[in-house]
């Protein structure tokens, strides 16, 4: 840690008329939680704010840009990437106290939220009313609304519903300077102008501050069904999943958990499957009562083909919460698996699958890690959990090794870096295997327009 607090006197004071009394901390001891998020890394910032409203921010951001302070906007921190590290110091400014639902509109088929409300809880609330909000990130239960869009999360429910930008219609957002945008708006078309909010939309902080969300509601499918099954192994399971498209189904989630993600969740958990299966596949539908009869039906069917060792249906929405907790209990799971791992969200074409989780498996015997790998195949997205102790160099040097090679593989088979997570401080040092120097230019060139005097989260994402 810094130190010494670098804010002048005269900052500080600013920060503390705006912000009064706990909404400005200050302390190394009470700012200590802000400077760190799911990745593990860590910088100290100089202050911790949080703002109630958007005239706090606007003022905020007016005073940062004159005084070239940078600013670092943070939700739950959930972000595995080290998207919410203040590695340049400056201000982090929580939304913690912007979780106000403001609008849920049933005709119009909109909700209007701050960034800090929790993306379970708004889920929670539109139910009742027979909306639904799409987006379902493993991380629903305490991630943010806010920090979803500025990763563009993807989450369980994408292979039907697409991601969250995919559902976000209009933005308030405020700008260094202290300049309040509002791109979009509350229609579900609208072509009028450059795609600003799509813009804004993964950019990871690095470009605007979000104040108020508009977001894009459905009707509340009237029913649900789950098919978990186990498979000798993940080739085996990835075919059935290939089968499934092949028979003219399009699961809302396609979720996939190989033998090592399998024995992590067996370590803090109660599980159905047998001990010796080597993947698992959930998959769910929705629909009329009907349509999710017949089609856990034609699941069924299309993945009996590859051979499963274990299957469970569920219909009633107790039965199917005990199946997918334990797909979410993955990630916390994996932090109890070994004392470190690098986390990566690499994508690859549907088609690719089968041969990435091959090398995936290959490259981890090679290298002598163990790899957790599972995702949501339905899109391609897996998530590879690279175990290690990182106090040994040696296995910390082969983990790393293994991470730059799974990366140059899916690159290879005309994959991404990242499908969901974002760039962040992790997967910087990368990027040029995927991105030209004219590309880059180009993105740089963009956040200047936003942001001239690069206070808004520095040093990340491109």
């Amino acid at each position: 840690m810094q130190a010494k607090n670098p804010l002048t006197p005269s900052a500080r004071r600013f920060l503390e008329d705006l912000f009064p009394g706990d909404a400005a901390v200050f302390s190394p001891e009470e700012a200590f939680v802000f400077g760190t998020d799911a990745s593990r890394r860590f910088a100290a910032p100089w202050a911790v704010v949080r703002p109630e409203n958007t005239q706090q921010v606007r003022e905020l951001l007016a005073f940062a840009q004159a005084h070239a302070i940078p600013i670092q906007p943070r939700g739950r921190a959930t972000n595995t990437v080290g998207d919410c590290v203040p590695v340049a110091g400056g201000i982090v400014v929580s939304t913690a106290r912007m979780a106000r639902i403001l609008e849920i509109d049933g005709d119009d088929f909109v909700a209007v939220v701050e960034p800090g409300v929790v993306t379970g809880e708004l889920q929670a609330a539109l139910a009742p009313k027979g909306l639904f909000f799409a987006p379902d990130p493993a991380s629903v239960k305490f991630s943010t609304v806010g920090g979803n869009a500025s990763t563009c999360a993807g989450g369980m429910r994408a292979v039907k519903y697409g991601v969250t930008r995919d559902h976000i219609l209009g933005i308030e957002a405020v700008l260094p300077g202290g300049t309040v945008i509002h791109a979009g708006g509350r229609t579900h078309k609208n072509v009028v102008g450059l795609d600003l909010t799509r813009l804004l939309v993964g950019s990871e902080g690095t470009l605007a501050l979000f104040t108020q969300l508009i977001l894009k509601l459905l009707p509340k499918p009237a029913a649900t069904a789950t098919l978990a099954l186990a498979y000798p192994s993940v080739d085996a399971a990835l075919a059935a999943a290939g089968d499934v498209f092949k028979a003219g189904l399009l699961p809302v989630a396609m979720e996939l958990l190989a033998k090592e993600a399998m024995d992590a969740v067996a370590a803090i958990s109660a599980v159905p499957w047998p001990r010796d299966a080597g993947a698992a596949l959930f998959l769910r539908v929705d629909g009329s009562p009907e349509a999710v009869a017949a089609d856990v039906r034609l699941l069924a069917a299309a993945t009996e083909n590859t051979g499963p060792v274990w299957s469970e249906r569920a219909t009633e929405p107790e039965a199917e919460e005990a199946l997918w907790e334990l797909r979410r209990l993955l990630n916390p799971a994996s932090f109890q698996a070994a004392p470190d791992k690098i986390s990566d969200d690499v994508t690859v074409p549907r088609g690719a699958l089968r041969e990435a989780a091959a090398g995936v498996a290959a490259i981890g015997a090679q290298e002598r890690v163990r790899i957790l790998l599972f995702g949501h195949i339905g899109d391609g997205n897996l998530h590879v959990n690279i175990m290690h102790d990182a106090a040994n160099p040696d296995e910390r040097r082969r983990a790393e090794s293994a991470r730059e090679r799974i990366l140059d593989l899916c690159l290879k088979l005309r994959g991404t870096l990242s499908g969901e997570h974002g760039v962040g401080l992790s997967k910087l040092p990368f990027l040029d295997r995927q991105l030209s120097p004219e590309e880059r230019g180009l993105l740089r060139r963009l956040k200047a327009v936003f942001d001239p005097a690069g206070i808004m989260n520095p040093q990340k994402a491109y």
